[in-house]
């Protein structure tokens, strides 16, 4: 259990500790199709051991949502802000912003862009590191950045595959809407991102497995979604599949009697955390 844990746990059963509001974001699984029978690989982010949120763990790239992009005028390609909120569970406005946010992120942390210049195209390679800094920073819009380039967004290239909701007792809480996404022909993602201090394409069965022995640290939602794609044998196999999952969001619940704490995901019995704290104890 992380140190942080069983302090802010006991604080919440006591009625002690006010959760915060979970922030709307959205992260992407880029797929790329390997030889042979191994199955895709998926693009992972080792997060710097200085960031405030799941230092050191490998994630997907992903970030919080742009309320500018809600209401924004955009290029769009694919099914629309209304079909996407039908499948994600919101309003229009908040449908808009989620999968801009997931093609936005991945632009900015992969270097991978889920655009073209008509519905059946993508964007041709280039160098974009100046417009996704701009972005990094919001010196500029999605919207204006995809205005100026004369692209579409393509949402039509996402597939909803998930959505988990930070457990109320973590100090940073996120409402997470998790796709897939084939890596576009022609496109590669980066090699070195900002926010990681390394970058690798494993598949699902590697990354499961290295996660069990302890070389790869990550969140239970992460940890979720590539055991859930153990199966798939191709990108397009993960969009399809995609197409059929409940988005039901997910929600880590602990439980407290006593000295022994416990944190269950309902549906997901592998990652229940149980351990006994003595009051004062911090981990």
């Amino acid at each position: 259990m992380p140190p942080g844990w069983p302090a802010r746990i006991r604080a919440a059963d006591a009625g002690e500790l006010t959760p915060p509001v979970p922030k709307p974001s959205a992260t992407v699984v880029l797929l790329r199709d390997t030889a042979g029978d191994a199955g895709p690989e998926a693009y992972l982010l080792r997060r710097r051991t200085s960031m405030a949120f799941a230092a050191g763990m490998y994630a997907y790239p992903g970030g919080g949502v742009d309320r500018r992009d809600a209401e924004a005028e955009l290029g769009w390609a694919g099914p629309g802000p209304r079909a996407w909120a039908e499948r994600l569970g919101v309003d229009a406005a908040t449908a808009q912003a989620v999968v801009c946010a997931a093609v936005r992120e991945t632009f900015e942390e992969a270097g991978v862009l889920l655009a073209g210049r008509d519905a059946d195209s993508v964007a041709e390679p280039r160098d974009w590191s100046a417009e996704r800094a701009a972005l990094e920073a919001h010196e500029l819009s999605f919207a204006d950045f995809l205005r100026d380039h004369g692209l579409l967004l393509r949402s039509d290239l996402l597939a909803g595959w998930a959505r988990w909701i930070t457990p109320a007792f973590e100090e940073r809480r996120y409402d997470t809407w998790f796709f897939v996404a084939a890596l576009p022909s022609g496109q590669d993602a980066a090699r070195e991102v900002g926010e990681a201090d390394r970058v690798a394409w494993l598949t699902p069965a590697e990354a499961v497995r290295g996660y069990h022995e302890g070389r790869f640290g990550m969140l239970p939602p992460t940890v979720t979604v590539l055991r859930e794609l153990l199966p798939v044998r191709s990108a397009a196999e993960a969009l399809g599949v995609a197409a059929g999952r409940s988005l039901e969001p997910v929600l880590g619940r602990a439980e407290v009697r006593g000295e022994r704490l416990t944190v269950r995901w309902p549906g997901y019995d592998e990652l229940t955390i149980d351990g006994t704290f003595p009051e004062g104890r911090t981990g």
